[in-house]
């Protein structure tokens, strides 16, 4: 029974297509994720068990809930397939390029060709892969209002409000708490603006995950007597261009990721 801590002997298992259902953008960034146990061999629908074996000596079962994602990006990628690219490119604030869909999110370009397959150069927010394929397949068109509204008061909100609050916006405000840095870097790293008229935040950074669907964090420093505060807003279009439970998920996903920089930044 062989391990390996060689990415490339992982690589050669894999099919080489940069399909993308491992949440990752390529198959050589998951062969570098397995070895340093970020992700199970298991994790790529396309590698045969008997082969993992020989580097684990047996593979967990996988986890259900991915498993759920990948069925949900398959889904997905087969309403995309059946899209003209022409006119998505123009709904959606996209480009076409070479044949394949050109998305921008968080200032970085990602690829989306016609079987719904997603590539990058950049690795910082793989897991964007569901709610872009979401997006390129529910959006209505249509540009941002420039009006902002909390998460419980988009379509469908209320319910989920509660736990939105709790895994994005307390979450969040307790990275920003710790990493006075966090929101000004973010502005360098993902193109971000600074927002200076409408809120009286100490400082609010408007940020495009996807191109005609910004994300307002406006964070207020803590003052005697007052804990500091953050708070989310979305454009009053979002629910135009993703429903609730996508709209959630970006959220919460965004959050991850930046705790993710915090780590590494800190």
């Amino acid at each position: 029974m062989t391990q390996t801590r060689n990415p490339l002997a992982v690589y050669k298992l894999l099919p080489k297509t940069n399909c993308g259902r491992c949440y990752l953008p390529s198959c050589l960034a998951f062969a570098a994720a397995a070895v340093k146990g970020e992700k199970k061999l298991a994790d790529c629908p396309y590698l045969k068990l008997a082969e993992a074996e020989k580097f684990v000596g047996g593979v967990e079962e996988r986890d259900p809930d991915e498993m759920k994602r990948q069925e949900k990006v398959a889904d997905l990628q087969k309403l995309v397939a059946k899209l003209d690219f022409s006119e998505a490119a123009e709904r959606l604030g996209g480009r076409l390029v070479n044949s394949s869909l050109m998305i921008k999110s968080l200032g970085k370009n990602f690829m989306v060709d016609r079987q719904g397959k997603v590539s990058s150069e950049c690795h910082t927010h793989a897991g964007l892969t569901i709610p872009l394929l979401s997006y390129i397949v529910e959006s209505k068109g249509g540009e941002p209002t420039g009006d902002w509204l909390p998460f419980r008061e988009l379509q469908d909100g209320a319910a989920m409000s509660p736990l939105f609050t709790r895994k994005g916006e307390d979450g969040l405000k307790q990275l920003v708490d710790q990493h006075t840095d966090l929101l000004e870097l973010l502005i360098d790293l993902f193109s971000g603006q600074r927002l200076v008229a409408g809120f009286s935040a100490d400082i609010s950074v408007v940020l495009y995950p996807l191109p005609k669907l910004p994300i307002l964090i406006s964070y207020w420093k803590a003052e005697e007597g007052m804990d500091s505060d953050l708070n989310l807003f979305f454009d009053s279009s979002a629910s135009g261009h993703l429903g609730i439970r996508s709209i959630y998920a970006l959220a919460v996903g965004l959050v991850m990721m930046f705790e993710k920089i915090a780590r590494q930044h800190s």
